[in-house]
């Protein structure tokens, strides 16, 4: 297999399974005899949202699957506006695959999913990797509405996908990097997901504001965790890297130059291997 033309996520078949009363797609690559990795993506996005740089990579050595959310793409359902349901949903999903034992990959609110899911079913989760989340109660993130807005409103005016603008630092490198993303994004033209609605958006920013609001609690998952995060991050501020790894005793903290909140996929090369080395035993 072409690893390096991101063949392998471009020709994943998305597939369908029945859980917690909707159907749930996702996608599997990958395979191995080791502990399976589950991946929670970020706000708004949908399977097709994966980077092929960054999954394909994963997949190399193991099983990766990626779960969609209730309601979002073509996932039945409403939509989850808390953040403690769609952990159980995504605790019902792994389940139903025949799963007793995954690690978690959780970019920003897949991230916030994750510390859910680890709170209510440690027993099932060996090892943890946040990448710019943050916990309960975390600085900045009852305000990312306003700062996501605000990303939409500028994407708009300025013709640019503001996904470039929220997710990558306006450095050289960092619009370099940006640009070689959406391209990546667009190399799966076939059995595509469906398409993000906007009351997905208004859901799930109604379940940040709720996350950042609450207090924080004591951490029940002391299993290995890693976080990872961009010291540019507008979306969540890297001060929640640092209340991640006070609430987390066992935590190791990556934090990344020149780099937004879209820190996985600009430093794809580099955040893979930390991550694969983190992950292996």
């Amino acid at each position: 297999m072409d690893w390096s033309s991101h063949t392998a996520l471009r020709d994943t078949p998305m597939q369908t399974i029945t859980a917690a009363g909707a159907q749930f797609v996702y996608s599997d690559i990958g395979a191995g005899d080791g502990t399976p990795l589950i991946g929670l993506t970020h706000l708004g996005a949908n399977l097709d949202s994966w980077d092929p740089a960054v999954v394909n990579s994963l997949a190399k050595d193991r099983r990766v699957i990626l779960i969609a959310y209730r309601g979002v793409g073509a996932s039945t359902g409403a939509v989850r506006d808390s953040f403690d349901d769609a952990a159980t949903d995504a605790i019902a999903v792994i389940r139903a695959l025949g799963l007793t034992r995954v690690d978690l990959l959780g970019l920003s609110m897949g991230g916030m999913v994750a510390q859910a899911i680890v709170a209510r079913a440690p027993e099932l989760v060996d090892r943890l990797t946040l990448a710019g989340s943050g916990p309960q109660g975390g600085p900045g993130l009852t305000v990312m509405t306003g700062v996501f807005l605000r990303g939409i409103l500028r994407g708009i005016v300025t013709f640019t996908n503001p996904t470039s603008l929220l997710f990558f630092t306006r450095t050289a490198g960092g619009k370099q990097a940006a640009s070689a993303y959406q391209a990546r994004l667009k190399q799966r033209v076939l059995n595509r997901d469906a398409s993000v609605s906007p009351g997905v958006f208004r859901a799930q920013l109604r379940a940040v504001n709720q996350w950042g609001s609450e207090k924080t609690p004591p951490a029940a998952f002391t299993g290995p965790v890693l976080v990872i995060h961009g010291d540019s991050d507008r979306m969540v501020p890297p001060s929640n890297a640092e209340a991640l790894a006070a609430l987390f005793p066992t935590a190791s903290v990556h934090i990344y130059p020149d780099s937004a909140h879209g820190v996985v996929s600009q430093n794809h090369v580099a955040v893979t291997e930390t991550i694969r080395a983190f992950l292996r035993r």
